[in-house]
């Protein structure tokens, strides 16, 4: 009779049962001055575990916790980390980046600044949807802002594909993450040419579904204070027959334009 070798049968259900135990580990570290941020995690994606960031000071352990995300929790896939200035205060913050996963979702920013009065980090998050953001010193004085763009736009007017999302800028403040847009113009005033654009070679070609960039062209321009351009300019369209929506088809023309008008009021680009 053959014996069968039941320990390595055992073994084999074992590892299968637990395949978390085989994960790679990963670690993403990220140096500056005498601050270190140390991202580590098992598994890949979709699937990740054991995710925990640790900050050190001059070699000193001050945060070492698992990585939890607005959103999806414990379940956050991690991007990466570094090491950035983004107050202005000669200390360099920690910003992990984060990913919830799923469709047009959404990536999430947590920044971990330095408490000399808890000898530890305070945690802050911004969840940034499906634009994302880009780290950048626009000022040109090593203080870098968010740039990104606003995500209330998608599927407000439309379906996704055809939404536009206007520029917006967040400089990250004492724990908050602040809105400053309107203080770099010229670059609102490019991003609303793209929307002008892109709005226009529409009208042309009479594309039925046209709202979604002309929403984000008005918030740019609102934005810089051109608010009478912008109505005189949707009122010409809508006489032309060229404010439409194939998500829906109702609500084109002046009924486009007075939700318009609500939106962004709502959000702050329209004021007054």
């Amino acid at each position: 009779m053959k014996i069968i070798p039941v320990v390595a049968a055992v073994a084999t259900l074992a590892l299968a049962a637990a395949p978390s135990a085989l994960a790679k580990t990963t670690t993403k570290t990220a140096h500056s001055g005498n601050v270190k941020a140390t991202l580590t995690y098992s598994g890949a994606y979709p699937t990740f575990s054991h995710e925990r960031l640790t900050i050190r000071r001059s070699g000193r352990v001050y945060y070492s916790e698992p990585v939890v995300g607005m959103v999806c929790g414990r379940a956050c896939a991690p991007v990466g980390v570094r090491l950035v200035n983004l107050e202005g205060d000669g200390q360099s913050d920690v910003v992990l980046e984060l990913f919830t996963g799923g469709a047009h979702c959404c990536t999430i920013a947590q920044v971990f600044t330095y408490d000399p009065g808890t000898m530890t980090y305070a945690k802050s998050q911004h969840d940034f949807g499906d634009p994302g953001y880009r780290l950048s010193s626009l000022a040109h004085n090593g203080v870098n802002e968010f740039v990104t763009a606003d995500d209330w736009f998608a599927y407000e007017f439309t379906d996704f594909a055809a939404s536009g999302l206007p520029i917006q800028i967040l400089r990250f403040s004492t724990g908050h993450f602040l809105d400053i847009t309107r203080t770099y113009p010229a670059l609102v005033a490019k991003d609303a040419t793209v929307w002008l654009n892109a709005f226009n070679s529409m009208a042309k070609q009479h594309y039925s579904d046209s709202v979604g960039v002309i929403a984000a062209w008005a918030a740019d321009e609102d934005l810089l204070g051109n608010s009478q351009t912008v109505a005189t300019f949707l009122t010409q369209q809508a006489q032309a027959g060229h404010l439409n929506s194939a998500l829906n088809p109702k609500e084109k023309g002046q009924k486009f334009i007075t939700a318009l008008d609500n939106f962004l009021r709502k959000h702050g680009y329209l004021t007054g």
